[in-house]
């Protein structure tokens, strides 16, 4: 019994016990999704669908806090987004800005960041930056390629809230290796014939048709092996908390996208609960002549694209076709 004489032995550490939990129900009660108060975009804002969840688990809108529930019980979260909607990044803000809260982010990735950014990212925490500008100057950012007003408040939190960031995304020079190359064979393997067939369909629609069909497999393979390094990208060491991708709808897609290499990287069957540990979340724009929530999907096979859906105003009906034609 000799530690009875001092509490202090027990003392110390029970402190630090009773601290860590207060800090932690802290957290808890704290944390909440800080929703904009109103829509960037305005193209459509009176459609139905504009600011509703559609859970393509259940075929039906959901509240915010299932959706939550959802996220908090998965171990990857994919952060979809038409790249040029503030309120898509703006919901991503929210919904990163209570993870963060909660302490329940291990790392986040970005389609933005390539591998040439790599040791900043692996060095930035190190960095004393005070402002937006210092960030983007710090990560070389490409302004012409990603609008920094749009993912500098992303950046900015998590790294004022010590999280770990990394690329998703390859270089320019590896690009074009891997468009003049066979990819591996543990890659090719990944996708049946049938969803192969579907990313050349969608391939050549993405071109407005105007791609010739001998650039079909190059530009595929470039396809493929991006949403290969993205899964890549999203193996953390912290198997407690979830590790979060921000990349584009098409990427994050359950059925063609990002969700297969993990589930072959991470050796799951291909009838393996896919939604239960992946959760696919897209921010996506209305459209006015689809008042089917389950058409959004574009569902082409068994699985759905994504496992939830947050609509959002358009910010443009702009033909890009027509532009090119």
């Amino acid at each position: 019994m000799k530690y009875m004489r001092s509490g202090k032995r027990w003392v110390d550490p029970i402190r630090s016990l009773l601290v860590a939990a207060v800090l932690a129900f802290t957290a808890a009660v704290q944390a909440q999704v800080d929703l904009p108060a109103t829509w960037e975009s305005q193209l459509y804002s009176d459609h139905p669908f504009v600011g509703k969840i559609f859970n393509s688990r259940t075929s039906k809108f959901l509240p915010l806090n299932d959706l939550l529930v959802a996220v908090e019980g998965a171990s990857y979260l994919l952060l979809g987004e038409k790249h040029d909607n503030p309120d898509h990044h703006h919901l991503q803000a929210a919904i990163l800005d209570y993870l963060i809260a909660k302490q329940l982010i291990s790392q986040v990735a970005f389609e933005m960041l390539d591998t040439d950014a790599k040791d900043l990212l692996d060095d930035i925490q190190q960095q004393q930056l005070s402002s937006l500008d210092e960030l983007k100057n710090y990560l070389q950012w490409d302004e012409e390629g990603w609008d920094w007003s749009f993912y500098g408040p992303l950046v900015d939190a998590l790294y004022r809230g010590g999280i770990s960031m990394t690329a998703a995304n390859i270089n320019s020079a590896r690009m074009m290796q891997v468009y003049s190359e066979a990819l591996p064979a543990t890659i090719q393997g990944v996708l049946d014939a049938s969803t192969m067939e579907q990313l050349n369909f969608d391939i050549d629609e993405s071109h407005c048709g105007l791609l010739p069909e001998s650039q079909f497999p190059a530009m595929v393979r470039v396809q493929q092996y991006r949403d290969f390094i993205m899964a890549g990208s999203m193996n953390s060491t912290d198997q407690d908390k979830l590790s979060v991708l921000v990349a584009g709808n098409y990427h994050i897609r359950q059925d063609l996208g990002v969700p297969n290499y993990l589930r072959a990287q991470n050796m799951q069957p291909d009838d393996a609960p896919i939604n239960n540990n992946i959760v696919a979340l897209s921010f996506m724009e209305v459209d006015p002549e689809i008042t089917d929530p389950s058409e959004y999907l574009q569902q082409f096979g068994a699985v759905p694209a994504y496992d939830f859906i947050w609509f959002t105003p358009a910010i443009s009906n702009e033909d890009y076709c027509a532009s090119l034609r």
